[in-house]
């Protein structure tokens, strides 16, 4: 485990009370099966005792006002009181001890239940399971040094109102371990949307990467940093009050464009879902649009709660009906689900208005998504027709420096305080931030699995990892693909021992970043993690993994290893979703079948093959190669083009 002595930020301590770090608090899940160090701070030189199941540990407080103590290895059980002595007396109540997992990556590990509860009603509802608990760390960076503790957090139990911000793949990953193991879970749930690998490395790991490294160094420069944060915060204020005087639907003394009686006969129309680049003569204008469709309610969706669904939304909306104010959202990926009371709608005519910001690109109303308004069981399609006017015209919102996603800044603020605590092992789930630029994601995830496994001194510390799903539109013909060339990376960092990682290429949405499925990646991080993390050799954790190719005349034979017994294409019928190039480095469709644990591949376009690759596409829709335990194939090429 990492030394508390060394690199870490001093936290202040109180002149004699000795004081905890925020993650050994109530409620709190150990690590079974591995000594544990506890660790806290104090006046430098005091005495301080550490009691668990009977047995007591002692510490002296050091000159840097930080004490350990290292107990041995607990069974799994609970509840249990630790009590720590010094010349103040804490108790740490309801502790329990089981396996605890470390959860860390971007959005879509950050993603609450909140968010596809609809998805899963009878996940939250019956949600009560007082042995899954959650530690939310919250966002914090810093740029000079590891922090000494997280900002701030606590140890809760899963209920149905606490379980709507568990991670939702964390959750469903924990439900499954708990279940099969019979001990309790903890889940330290450690994620920041949007962020890239190397935000998540220390500043050792960042040595290997000089172009990162001098990037972050300049943040250590806090007046630099205050300074930017100023400077961007005005231009974008500035910007939105330029905007909003520019609003021609919210000038005062004027008919204000949301209330309900505005008459807006004169405005156009525009096919919703839709972009008003695509579908308007506005073309690709940034600034605020109003959109307004009159529908007509029946009586018997009045008097009681309602909800407009809206997909999702580019980039911030305000939502009204009837003039009233129904929901609104700052920004484009949250869905647009507003519950609304049962005083809002009317029988007959209601008006829907939505004032819509687009920041710098294509606004509008998200494709393939629902649009409807839901009361008493019944349904409004809202699709089709929509009125619209803009508002104000604007240039793009300025840019910003998003400074936790520079590099090395969430690793000192948001990991190095977690890593002293024993863990089973970590979940990842992140990519999406790096699939620009691919060709370094293997080294990235690479020197991040090593990074965090020294400075937790655990050189074999299971690291379980999901591959980005699918997502962006089908395309018909073979190309190049950032995210498939993400894949492959994660592909290949299987390579590092200790790694198991999840094949997601049919749980995406082409249209979301942000993929409802959350427990098929539970389940698949589940068989993983059985696997690699509780050496169940018996579970087939993975669908096949290329191994290697051999071409013979006009035909590559591919090779799997671990193929779970036998090879299928999902569904039936003929094997897709393989490509073949010959010198020209051309790639196009190919026939392919499987024999016995290969799979041969071929061309008549392509006398003389020299590559071959599968599911190479950001949406790989039809590759349908699977095993019979139902577990996808990775993507995979071959080449080096």
């Amino acid at each position: 485990m990492l030394s508390l002595g060394l690199g870490l930020l001093a936290a202040p301590a109180a002149r004699a009370a000795v004081r905890l770090p925020r993650l050994v608090s109530d409620g709190m899940v150990l690590q079974r099966d591995q000594p544990l160090r506890l660790w806290g701070w104090a006046a430098p030189g005091e005495k301080v005792s550490v009691a668990l199941l009977g047995k007591t540990y002692t510490a002296t407080t050091g000159a840097d006002g930080r004490w350990q103590v290292q107990l041995p290895a607990q069974k799994a059980g609970g509840p249990y009181e630790l009590k720590i002595d010094a010349t103040n007396h804490l108790v740490v109540r309801d502790v329990l001890v089981g396996d605890v997992w470390l959860c860390s990556g971007q959005s879509n590990m950050e993603t609450p239940m909140s968010r596809v509860r609809d998805r899963y009603p009878q996940e939250v509802a019956q949600a009560n399971n007082p042995r899954i608990r959650q530690f939310e760390v919250p966002m914090a960076y810093a740029f000079n040094g590891p922090r000494a503790d997280v900002t701030g957090g606590s140890w809760v139990a899963t209920t149905p109102e606490s379980i709507l911000k568990f991670s939702a793949v964390a959750y469903f990953f924990a439900k499954e371990i708990q279940a099969k193991y019979n001990v309790p879970v903890g889940i330290i749930k450690d994620a920041v949307g949007g962020s890239p690998a190397e935000a998540w490395l220390s500043a050792d790991a960042l040595k290997q990467f000089p172009t990162y490294e001098q990037q972050g160094a300049k943040y250590r420069d806090s007046a630099l940093v205050a300074g930017t944060k100023q400077r961007e915060g005005a231009a974008v204020a500035d910007w939105y009050k330029r905007l909003h005087q520019a609003d021609q639907g919210e000038q005062p003394g004027q008919p204000k464009w949301s209330a309900a009686d505005y008459n807006a006969s004169d405005w156009a129309t525009m096919q919703v879902p839709g972009y008003w680049a695509d579908r308007t003569p506005l073309g690709p204008v940034n600034g605020v649009l109003w959109f307004k469709k009159e529908v007509d309610v029946p009586a018997s969706m009045v008097g009681q709660p309602a909800r407009l669904e809206l997909g999702t939304l580019i980039d911030a909306d305000s939502t009204y009906i009837n003039g009233k104010l129904v929901g609104t959202t700052g920004y484009q990926y949250p869905p647009r689900k507003y519950d609304f009371g049962p005083g809002v709608l009317k029988a007959g005519k209601n008006v829907i208005t939505v004032r819509l910001i687009s920041n710098g690109g294509r606004g509008g109303f998200t494709m393939g998504k629902e649009y409807r308004l839901v009361a008493g069981g019944q349904t409004i399609d809202l699709k089709g027709p929509w009125q619209y006017k803009l508002g104000g015209t604007m240039p793009p919102t300025p840019g910003t420096t998003t400074f936790q996603y520079q590099p090395g800044g969430l690793y000192n603020g948001m990991i190095a305080p977690v890593l002293p605590y024993a863990v089973k092992g970590v979940l990842w789930y992140q990519g999406e931030s790096n699939a620009g630029h691919p060709q370094d994601y293997q080294a990235l995830l690479t020197g991040l699995i090593q990074d965090w496994r020294t400075h937790a001194q655990r050189p074999a510390l299971p690291f379980i990892y999901a591959q980005l799903p699918n997502f962006q539109a089908v395309k018909k013909e073979p190309s190049e693909s950032g995210w498939a060339a993400l894949r492959d990376a994660q592909r290949r960092t299987l390579a590092v021992p200790h790694t198991g990682m999840a094949v997601l290429l049919d749980v995406g949405e082409w249209n979301d970043i942000h993929p409802l499925d959350k427990l098929t990646v539970g389940h698949r991080l589940a068989l993983a993690a059985e696997q690699v993390a509780y050496g169940d050799k018996q579970v087939v954790a993975a669908g096949p993994l290329f191994q290697s190719a051999q071409t013979t005349g006009n035909k590559i034979t591919v090779t799997f290893s671990d193929p779970g017994s036998t090879l299928v294409a999902k569904g039936g019928g003929l094997l897709t979703g393989f490509a073949v190039a010959g010198a020209d480095k051309k790639f196009v469709w190919a026939q392919a079948r499987i024999e016995g644990n290969k799979v041969v591949v071929w061309s008549d376009q392509v006398a003389a093959p020299v590559a071959v690759r599968y599911a190479w596409a950001d949406n790989p829709e039809g590759a349908n190669l699977y095993n019979k335990a139902g577990l996808p194939t990775s993507t995979f090429r071959t080449d080096d083009f």
